[in-house]
């Protein structure tokens, strides 16, 4: 068994990818609580009726991706559980496109090196 880097390269990109959609997610939660709670700030009347549930959608969906990309990178570092980094570097792409995709092609072709 051959070991390259292209697993913890995968892993960190998995990483970084789904660091930045928790932060994504969890912003867009923050705006979901501003704007559904209306705090009494001036010029919330204009937001249409829609936009809390569409901010509340986007945020959980970019916490389970971000979630599971995390956990595929980890794996993915550790070299352990070659299905858990498929799949979170399946969800990277949904989380950060261009790092997910590239993530996605090293693990897919590292499969060998993995437990």
């Amino acid at each position: 068994m051959d070991k390259t880097k292209k697993p913890t390269a995968a892993g960190v990109l998995n990483i970084i990818g789904g660091a930045f959609s928790i932060i994504g997610g969890l912003g867009s939660l923050v705006g979901f609580s501003v704007i559904g709670g209306a705090w009494g700030i001036p010029g919330m009347g204009a937001i249409p009726g829609f936009a809390p549930g569409v901010l509340l959608g986007s945020g959980i969906f970019s916490l389970i991706v971000g979630v599971l990309a995390l956990i595929g990178g980890i794996f993915a570092v550790q070299r352990k559980r070659w299905g858990w980094s498929l799949t979170g570097s399946i969800a990277d792409i949904f989380a950060f496109f261009p790092l997910g995709v590239i993530a996605t092609i090293l693990i897919a072709i590292s499969k060998n090196e993995f437990e």
